[in-house]
């Protein structure tokens, strides 16, 4: 078991323009949706690149 509080988290802006707080480990990528987590080969697809544009600068 962890420690409480040792995620460090980083910020994203979502598509509405809300900011979200996410770990550090999912900053440049993310977890596909129901829609979007097979492949057109049919391969399970575990991340997705997320958009420059969602980075926001501290």
């Amino acid at each position: 078991m962890g420690k409480t509080g040792t995620t460090k988290w980083g910020r994203v802006k979502g598509r509405k323009g809300n900011v979200i707080m996410v770990p550090e480990a999912e900053l440049s990528h993310k977890r596909p949706g129901p829609a979007q987590r097979y492949t057109s080969s049919g391969s399970k697809r575990r991340k997705i690149a997320r958009s420059p544009k969602a980075l926001v600068k501290a």
